[in-house]
């Protein structure tokens, strides 16, 4: 069973190596071999944990980490939703997902937003299975890992989750 809790900072560290292993698995094959080097060496997921606290959820399975979901600006977008590669397809995906829009939804949105890698089908595939539909494509310049990136910018109408 998968249970869904705000991070502490005794998770920070298990939750970078999530975070790395995830991206490498979705996003390190998409990027140049200078970028993806870049960021196995920095992990960038450090910084974000720390910074974000308690604003990080974790999916755990059998008591262990397996996932990591987040909505930076406490808005209406879910900025990242990582599962570490033993687990996927075990439910830490979708019970993030789940939880970040029940607190959206809560906030009042009624819409929940991201945006995926267009390539990164696995992800891809989970958000449209969870009724997300794209609202547009292009390429961005990812902030991160400085370079461009063709993502896909999906959307979903919340009803009866608060």
């Amino acid at each position: 069973m998968v249970r869904v809790r705000p991070a502490t900072p005794a998770d920070a560290e298990a939750l970078a190596c999530i975070g790395l292993q995830a991206w490498q698995r979705g996003i390190g094959l998409l990027v140049p071999a200078h970028v993806a080097d870049r960021i196995r060496a920095d992990n960038p997921f450090r910084p974000f944990i720390q910074a974000q606290g308690e604003n990080i959820l974790v999916a755990e399975i059998d008591g262990r980490p397996a996932g990591l979901g987040a909505r930076e600006h406490r808005d209406d977008v879910i900025t990242d939703i990582w599962v570490a590669p033993q687990w996927e397809g075990k439910g830490a995906g979708s019970a993030l997902l789940a939880e970040l829009e029940r607190q959206i939804a809560g906030a009042g949105h009624d819409h929940a937003r991201l945006q995926v890698a267009a390539d990164n089908q696995r992800a891809l595939q989970l958000y449209l299975a969870r009724g997300y539909e794209p609202v547009w494509r292009g390429v961005r310049a990812d902030p991160i890992l400085q370079v461009p990136l063709e993502k896909i910018g999906l959307s979903k109408r919340l009803s009866g989750l608060t």
